[in-house]
């Protein structure tokens, strides 16, 4: 599905809803400022709904926004803004769930009209919001690498690899929309927003004050509750993500690179050093004619064609052991049923300290050894020295949900000779020894990206369950179901 697509289907419920208003209820007081409250009302509802299915992803998002909010700022005469970006980064999912919580509930507010001048503000807040991040993403293409945000005289060309946050996630993993779409999109809702501002009391109402406040408390009662059961209680209840159960990934990873290394160069698109001028010539004219733009005169740069297989984050499935040896062929191929436990993050705090360490020192010394002397090592003294260590301490209720909740299920399973393995974004081996140390892990601890992580579960740690490469099931730590019922579901104990 494209944005397209979605802004007919959303088009078309409003239409029927506005039809409902003018005709049925008889409530419209200007037939164009219903249709736009019905229209933003039922895309406000959907795209939080498609969120409100996976608030984590959402947070997550949220987390990148913030990490790049203290960078930038950090490097501007603003610098004292920056600390208040890690301590949201923090709380990034509850600023999510309110965040998606009060678009859901705005889009409803919409639908019913309820409080009508609030309802106009907060909807010109959020969208001025929304503007703000996509126009962000969207603008760091211009921003080289190296170049500060707010340094606008070194801006250059637009070059796609140059954003940090590449997708603004305001449909959640459902569609990823490049983000000069998702800005434009934003800039567009403006005029509704702006209308509903000046024309607020051409709103429509529907139904009594009583009706329309206890749907408004329902409401916002009820998708808090489903947005807190899609990853505190369980995972999501319908997978958008390329993880899901079903999908081959062994397969999807060969075909994406092999689309990758089929996108051929269609043009070159070249600026004029002294100029300025910008041109574009087609890939078989630049062959024939490349003789006219030399690179000491013209910066150039490459056109590709769209693979036919857009990349998902399966591509970047890539996993090694802590000592950097690649394990991912192994986990890809593995015919036979492997448990992989996905744990991002481990939850420890480190703290740097120092040991006494004593050392033993020797010293040369002569013996006589019949007519001839020899040197020895002889016992001098025992030296005392500081050796610096990191000493790891885990948050306890972390620890207890691997003691209670994952390995009285994984170490059967592993005596059983099945396949189980954990991967973490660590590559600290002393890190992760300590922590096998302390939970009683008896398999090997794998390393990968988080934010592949992230994506492959959403909860830490989750259990992924593959067979020959392809997801068969996947859980949340507190529905993991106990080994005797997995061996039994999947016929571990034949």
């Amino acid at each position: 599905m494209t944005l397209t697509d979605i802004i007919i289907y959303t088009a078309i419920a409003g239409g029927l809803w506005t039809a409902l208003v003018v005709f049925f209820w008889q409530k419209s007081k200007q037939i164009l400022i219903t249709f736009l409250q019905s229209f933003c009302g039922a895309l406000f509802i959907f795209s939080g709904w498609v969120k409100a299915v996976d608030p984590l992803g959402t947070a997550y998002k949220m987390e990148q926004y913030f990490g790049e909010f203290k960078v930038t700022f950090s490097q501007t005469s603003l610098k004292g803004m920056a600390d208040v970006f890690p301590f949201f980064a923090e709380y990034a999912i509850v600023f999510a769930v309110i965040m998606i919580v009060l678009e859901i509930v705005l889009g409803i507010m919409l639908l019913f009209g309820i409080f009508h001048k609030l309802t106009a503000w907060t909807f010109f807040l959020l969208i001025l919001f929304f503007t703000f991040l996509t126009g962000f993403t969207y603008l760091t293409g211009y921003v080289p690498e190296g170049v500060n945000f707010f340094s606008f005289s070194k801006w250059g060309d637009y070059v796609e690899t140059n954003m940090k946050v590449t997708d603004c996630g305001c449909f959640g993993d459902f569609i990823k929309l490049k983000p000069k779409v998702s800005f434009l999109k934003d800039i567009f809702l403006l005029v509704p927003a702006v209308l509903f501002i000046f024309f607020n009391k051409s709103l429509y109402s529907l139904f009594s004050n009583s009706t329309r406040n206890s749907i408004l408390i329902f409401s916002l009662a009820g998708f808090t509750f489903y947005s807190f059961s899609n990853f505190v209680w369980d995972l999501p209840h319908i997978d958008f993500r390329p993880f899901k159960i079903g999908n081959n990934l062994r397969e999807m990873k060969k075909s994406e690179k092999e689309a990758a290394a089929a996108v051929k160069i269609v043009a070159y698109k070249m600026t004029n050093l002294k100029s300025g001028r910008i041109v574009e010539v087609p890939f078989d004219t630049y062959m024939v004619e490349y003789a006219k733009y030399p690179t000491s005169a013209w910066k150039l740069e490459q056109i590709k064609s769209e693979p036919a297989i857009e990349k998902t984050k399966v591509s970047d499935f890539e996993v090694a052991d802590i000592d950097g040896n690649d394990k991912t062929e192994e986990i890809l191929n593995y015919p036979g049923f492997s448990f992989m436990i996905i744990a991002y993050k481990l939850k420890e705090s480190v703290v740097n300290t120092t040991k006494i360490q004593k050392d033993s020192l020797f010293r040369k010394d002569s013996l006589l050894v019949g007519k001839n002397y020899q040197y020895v090592n002889v016992f001098d003294k025992i030296e005392e020295k500081l050796i610096p260590v990191k000493k790891y301490s885990w948050e306890e209720n972390y620890l207890e949900s691997w003691k209670t909740n994952l390995l009285p299920v994984m170490n059967p399973l592993v005596k059983q000779n099945i396949k189980i393995f954990a991967i973490t974004k660590y590559t600290d081996k002393q890190m992760i020894n300590d922590f096998k140390e302390k939970t009683g892990a008896d398999f090997p601890i794998y390393v990968a990206d988080d934010i592949l992580l992230k994506t492959i579960v959403r909860s830490n740690p989750g259990v992924v369950l593959l067979k020959d490469g392809i997801v068969v099931a996947n859980w949340h730590i507190r529905k993991l179901p106990e080994a005797e019922e997995l061996m039994t579901m999947f016929g571990l104990n034949k």
